[in-house]
């Protein structure tokens, strides 16, 4: 696909599976999650029943893994209509403290990426989540030297771009987004006139699963990361 990059001079970048792995702890996690409750239901029911008290749960908790502890406690007891032991319950909070723990691990070419960009454009990071697991594992990675701004958005809609763009004084049609997931990180970039880039990762959340004509679309999409060095 051809893409004019040409008028862009701020970049944005999505964190989580586009700069460091996140969805497979969530699904190692899940694994773990349905094998403590296996006594009381299939593990496709519990992954299902799991998915919706997350879904019931977004608006009071957001994003991010203490929502999800907390979506498993509440999932594992109503699956287990109560019963379920104080020892289980530990077992699913060490869960999320063991998600919290991880070290972070960067994606194939992100700091070559991140080294070339920052000479030439302003790069921030906008990503959504727990405020605290985000700052800590931006900490961590040691990428924040190549930012110049970083922002922890509640949610990722066109009013929140809109809003975060305006903010920081950037034209939208400057401004162009990096990240995994088409409904986050690329449809409202386009719908409110900004330009995206499409980097999948192998693991998609189900929430942040959609279907579109592309061909309705105009956006660009690469295989890594390192591939988005080719248009600049």
């Amino acid at each position: 696909m051809e893409v004019d990059f040409s008028k862009i001079k701020v970049i944005g970048f999505d964190a989580d599976d586009t700069l460091w792995v996140n969805e497979t702890y969530f699904r190692d996690a899940e694994e773990k999650f349905a094998s403590l409750l296996d006594g009381f239901e299939t593990k496709n029911k519990i992954d299902q029943e799991l998915f919706k008290m997350e879904m019931k749960n977004l608006e009071v908790y957001g994003y991010g893994v203490k929502g999800f502890m907390l979506s498993m406690i509440e999932s594992a007891l109503d699956l287990s209509n109560n019963t379920i032991s104080q020892a289980t319950i530990s077992k699913i909070l060490n869960l999320g403290k063991e998600m919290i723990m991880q070290p972070v691990e960067l994606l194939p070419g992100v700091k070559e990426v991140l080294e070339q960009l920052s000479s030439k454009y302003r790069l921030i990071v906008l990503t959504k989540g727990d405020l605290l697991d985000q700052e800590r594992k931006i900490k961590r990675s040691g990428l924040s030297k190549y930012f110049h701004h970083i922002e922890v958005l509640s949610d990722k809609k066109e009013e929140n771009y809109i809003h975060l763009l305006d903010h920081l004084e950037i034209d939208v049609k400057e401004f162009l987004m990096i990240g995994n997931s088409l409904k986050s990180d690329v449809l409202p970039l386009i719908n409110i006139g900004a330009q995206a880039v499409h980097v999948p990762f192998h693991t998609t959340w189900q929430h942040e699963e959609v279907t579109i004509n592309e061909d309705e679309f105009k956006y660009l999409k690469i295989n890594t990361l390192s591939d988005i060095l080719k248009y600049f």
